[in-house]
């Protein structure tokens, strides 16, 4: 059985714009795009802040916690 062929992701993006053009109008298709700004920060900075103390080992300890606690 021969696999179907994926769309790229350019398609994927005209796809997708065409189908919110479609359902919200032109005016509501700008406002959706408002809804998703650039943000403020700098996420990877924030990032190595939050992860500077943290160890592969230290993340497998927790996942081990997090298990024991769910199955009691």
């Amino acid at each position: 059985m021969k696999r179907k062929k994926e769309p790229a992701l350019i398609e994927i993006q005209r796809r997708g714009l065409d189908a919110l053009a479609r359902e919200l109008g032109p005016d509501g298709l700008i406002r959706f795009f408002q809804i998703y700004g650039l943000g403020e920060g700098d996420y990877t900075r924030d990032r190595h802040k939050w992860l500077s103390n943290t160890s592969v080992e230290g993340i497998a300890a927790k996942i081990g916690i997090t298990k024991k606690r769910r199955q009691a």
